[in-house]
């Protein structure tokens, strides 16, 4: 049984000619009587009594009629559903990123997003790069936003920088200066500072504590374990001060005493990643393009 057939076959039953119903559906007269023969030899059954003048439907036409019609409308929903995808109208993404990236560079971009494509949901999972790596992987995201470089090597995706952004210190507006009051601080310079942390696995966690390391010292955590909200919070508490991505502290700033790191400084290169043997769907793609042109 073929599609093409049931059509034919619903343009008889509602005209009850087999030549008007031939330039209904735009086909000459001889192939449409054809392709319905074939589809009685198909079914073992006749659908339409044929008598000069009167065309009927046969009980099994009977029956077959709703069934084609359903069929038919059932095509055109998902004729018109896939255009109302391609048209971005309708779908989904589902979008990785860290923490830190969340809080400071997405929520404009999203609402920027929303507003031009209002039928797409967005599906946002939170977290490290390593865990975003392998939700990539699997096929469970359809992008994400990573720190690079990658926390393994990871071949089967495509990478293409975002943005490099510098960190900085963050501390409680009441408590003494980092650095002993300078303007700018140095990695040296938090030796002996209490350091909120975040917890492991976290990109700025490793970041930071390594920065630490390759200045002598060992970190001197007063919290650790905490995501990106829970750190600004307790540093707004005089808990400590951490180390945070500008945009982040840009946006958080309130309550914050937010202090530049002195050259070189620290700094992290975020990436937006996809897996490069399948093609991001086209609402993805149009995100990715929205997130490169910012």
């Amino acid at each position: 049984m073929q599609f093409q057939q049931l059509q034919y076959f619903v343009a008889v039953a509602e005209t009850r000619h087999f030549t008007r119903a031939a330039d209904l559906v735009h086909v000459a007269q001889p192939s449409l009587s054809q392709q319905i023969k074939a589809l009685e030899r198909e079914l073992g059954a006749d659908l339409f009594l044929r008598a000069r003048g009167n065309i009927t439907l046969t009980d099994a036409g009977e029956a077959l009629l709703p069934l084609a019609r359903r069929i038919l409308a059932d095509a055109d929903t998902a004729r018109h559903e896939v255009q109302e995808l391609v048209q971005l109208r309708s779908g989904r993404v589902r979008l990785g990123a860290t923490p830190s990236v969340c809080t400071g560079l997405l929520p404009d971009v999203l609402r920027a997003f929303h507003d031009r494509y209002p039928g797409i949901r967005l599906l946002i999972e939170e977290g490290g790069s390593h865990d975003l790596v392998r939700e990539l992987a699997r096929g469970a995201l359809d992008l994400a936003l990573v720190v690079l470089p990658l926390p393994a090597p990871a071949p089967a995706l495509t990478t293409v920088e975002l943005l490099r952004e510098d960190l900085v210190v963050v501390s409680s507006p009441d408590a003494p200066r980092p650095g002993q009051g300078k303007r700018t601080v140095r990695i040296s310079d938090l030796e002996g500072e209490r350091l909120v942390m975040f917890r492991h696995g976290y990109d700025l966690r490793e970041l930071t504590v390594a920065a630490c390391r390759a200045e002598g010292f060992e970190p001197d955590f007063a919290v650790e374990g905490g995501e990106m909200d829970a750190v600004l919070g307790f540093v707004r508490a005089g808990l400590g001060v951490a180390v945070v991505p500008r945009m982040v502290a840009a946006k958080s700033g309130r309550g914050l005493r937010v202090t530049p790191l002195a050259r070189p400084g620290l700094h992290r290169v975020i990436a937006l990643a996809h897996r490069s043997d399948v093609a991001p769907p086209r609402a993805a793609r149009e995100l990715q393009r929205m997130l490169l042109e910012r």
